[in-house]
């Protein structure tokens, strides 16, 4: 990894807030998004605890990826945060505290679409203190079960994302390809509104478990053999778009800004914080420029 440049970084201008269900608890929870001082980083604040805890948005602070990304460990943990994540990241809004009631954002719509309205609203400022962005000189690849990920070279001054997904020739969801250049606009414009999605027999897991309980089918996208249940999708590959997006929030737990083309084939969370942890490991080691390719046990 070498440095590409700077930008100044940025926070919002006053405080927003929203209120939602929570997914996993079935949870009432207030959100609060409230301005940070320069170089904090996002912040998840646990307004419920008594003192109250604070959890860095930061990839050493991850202690779960299965089926979503969880910072923090129990009681003082947060889960379900790349949705948050990503809102904040695709509008390259650096340094903010994200206040919650709950061990876990609302859930909403299963998008990130009500975090870049309310991020929106709250407008943002320039802060005077500058945030790297990196890049690489030779692809770095992280993979495992036959899924991929890997962060080629720029070709231009851009972060660019391709996913392909394929759950396989049996799969109610078709193959999809989605390639985005990731900018503020484009962020919200092609990629917000875009929800999470799970096949039917994976929603009756989650139930069993205990989780989703005041969630429906009509809440986000479940596919069951002939397409989604009680739902339509907002785009013919919402499902590959809504992979991009999770990839623009669990990258951001790198802690700055990419320039070069992420490709991944088949990636979820795991290797999408392992991907992260890579790249934070190489800044520590001075930013080796050889092509490491990370294999994780299965």
């Amino acid at each position: 990894m070498k440095r590409h440049s700077y930008r100044y970084q940025r926070t919002i201008a006053q405080q927003a807030e929203l209120t939602g269900v929570g997914f996993l608890t079935g949870a009432t929870v207030r959100l609060r998004f409230l301005p940070a001082p320069p170089s904090t980083g996002v912040v998840f604040v646990r307004t419920d605890l008594r003192p109250p805890v604070q959890i860095p948005a930061h990839v050493d602070e991850v202690t779960g990826t299965q089926r979503r990304t969880t910072l923090g460990k129990a009681p003082a943990h947060v889960s379900l945060v790349e949705h948050v994540l990503a809102a904040l990241a695709g509008l390259r809004i650096d340094n903010c505290y994200v206040a919650l009631n709950a061990c876990e954002p609302p859930g909403l719509d299963g998008s990130a679409r009500r975090f870049v309205d309310a991020l929106h609203s709250a407008g943002t400022v320039l802060q005077p203190a500058r945030r790297a962005v990196y890049c690489t000189d030779e692809p770095i690849s992280v993979c495992s079960n036959g899924a991929t990920l890997t962060l080629h070279p720029p070709e231009r001054d851009e972060l660019k994302i391709t996913y392909v997904l394929d759950y396989g020739a049996r799969s109610p969801i078709d193959r999809q390809l989605y390639t985005q250049v990731i900018t503020p606009e484009q962020f919200a414009n092609s990629l917000a509104a875009c929800r999470t999605f799970l096949l039917e027999n994976e929603a009756a897991e989650l139930r069993r478990q205990g989780l989703g309980a005041r969630t429906t089918a009509a809440d986000l996208l479940v596919f069951g053999r002939r397409g989604p249940i009680d739902n339509v999708v907002r785009y013919a590959n919402e499902p590959a778009r809504h992979k991009v997006l999770d990839l623009v929030g669990d990258l951001s737990l790198f802690g700055h800004d990419l320039r070069g083309h992420v490709v991944a084939y088949r990636s979820g969370h795991p290797l999408n914080v392992e991907l992260a942890r890579m790249l934070s490991r190489q800044l520590v080691d001075n930013g080796t420029s050889h092509c490491p390719v990370q294999l994780l046990a299965a």
